[in-house]
């Protein structure tokens, strides 16, 4: 399979320059040249083996036994689904080194990154802007891998203080910038690096964020996971996922586009509203993002709206048909997250709440018909120990891995959010 550009679909890449340059030469997102079809659905896997399934379908270029090699042992957890009553369902993709469901594609990337590097025997740089979780989950995946630095942008002052020492604390080959602005600042400086001709003349770049079509394989594949653990497949089925820059969204549409009977996504956001706005207008109108207590959604421009208008050929009503959007605010967050404790005993990160009013709202607005609804929990509740506690007024209890990078020294470079700034220091660490 090759894979093209948003901005140009008549040129074609491998799946390794596709991998390796994180965005094209012209500045758009990469898409599969075609969407496979996964035929399996209905077979009872484990995640690995669905890993290896799915890897196949868009990365021919490497042969089955390597594949298999690089997926046999890429996930040494499981991404259960619970129940909580009869028709909502949790998935939780929090039982990974970082606690966050971002360490599926950034175990990916450095299982596969690190082979391409054997491969060639080249060096090369991972530039990553993190709104919290992404960050941390890179930097554990890709900390003394050989041939690997990571240079990872987060705003300062506006991730959690949990989430900050496991960016900040790891070093080695791991450079923690804190940036003086927002996400969006972040993301629009590795942006800028990327369409950089000196820069991509001196420095071998890459990315791990979702704009990287090697972070977005991966997510597709806790979609069918979650699929296989349910005992009523026939019945309708309903995913609220949690929306910031739109990646995990757009893996859900991916997994609905090559076989996931998916009846409809509901795209679950903060007041950063902006793919809400889009929905309701069909008008695209990047806005600065607001800080929120569901941090990692603070997004005002998320990028992958471009794969999410080329996967349906910019057909706006196709777009409307599978997705709806709905947009809460931290008061509605911090009430949900003692509303599902009351109710289940059951605790939840900020945006896992806003996963779950997005199934209520969703129920509201719709005949409750009997279906299969899913919620994306996307971190620990740990990860966001402050705001849970003071929700539920109980002690929410920190798993081991977390209490250790409460005990480290922070180590980050503090930066404007000027790209020449940012350059300039580029061309100084690597």
């Amino acid at each position: 399979m090759k894979f093209y550009s948003t901005n140009n679909p008549k040129k074609s890449f491998s799946f390794q320059e596709s991998f390796e340059l994180g965005i094209a030469p012209d500045g758009g997102l990469f898409m599969p040249g075609f969407l496979p079809v996964y035929s399996e659905i209905d077979e009872s896997f484990s995640l690995n083996q669905i890993a290896f399934n799915i890897s196949k379908l868009f990365i021919e270029e490497i042969d089955e036994s390597n594949l298999l090699k690089l997926t046999k042992n890429l996930f040494d957890f499981d991404s259960p689904l619970i129940q909580l009553d009869e028709n909502i369902f949790v998935l939780e993709l929090f039982h990974g080194p970082t606690l966050a469901f971002k360490d599926f594609g950034a175990l990916f990337l450095s299982k596969f990154q690190s082979y391409y590097s054997k491969k060639n025997n080249k060096d090369i740089a991972i530039l990553v802007a993190t709104s919290g979780d992404t960050g941390s989950a890179v930097a554990n995946a890709f900390l003394n891998v050989d041939g690997v630095k990571v240079v990872l942008l987060y705003p300062s002052g506006k991730v959690s203080k949990i989430q900050e020492q496991q960016l900040t604390t790891l070093g080695g080959n791991i450079i923690a910038i804190e940036v003086d602005g927002t996400f969006d600042d972040c993301q629009s400086l590795v942006k800028s690096a990327f369409n950089d001709i000196q820069l991509k003349n001196k420095l071998r770049l890459t990315s791990a964020n979702s704009i990287n079509i090697g972070r977005l394989i991966p997510q597709i594949f806790y979609y069918f996971r979650a699929y296989s653990q349910l005992d009523e497949k026939g019945l309708p089925l309903y995913f609220s996922v949690p929306s910031g820059n739109l990646g995990n969204l757009t893996a859900g549409l991916f997994a609905k586009k090559i076989g996931l009977p998916v009846t409809k996504f509901i795209s679950s956001l903060n007041v950063n509203k902006t793919f809400n706005s889009y929905l309701e207008t069909g008008i695209f109108t990047p806005k600065d993002a607001v800080a929120t207590l569901s941090n990692a959604m603070d997004v005002g421009n998320p990028s992958n709206i471009a794969r999410i208008k080329n996967l349906y050929q910019n057909n706006f009503k196709s777009i409307t048909k599978d997705i709806s959007a709905h947009s809460f605010s931290d008061d509605e967050t911090t009430k949900c997250i003692k509303d599902v404790y009351q109710m289940y005993n059951y605790q939840i990160c900020p945006h896992t709440a806003i996963g779950f009013l997005g199934i209520r709202k969703f129920e509201s607005l719709n005949q409750r018909v009997k279906a299969n609804k899913i919620i994306l929990s996307t971190a620990h509740p740990g990860k966001f120990q402050t705001t849970v506690q003071d929700s539920l007024g109980v002690k929410v209890k920190l798993p081991e891995r977390l209490e250790q990078s409460l005990r480290k020294v922070k180590t980050s470079i503090k930066l404007d959010s000027q790209f020449q700034n940012f350059k300039s220091l580029l061309n100084e660490l690597l």
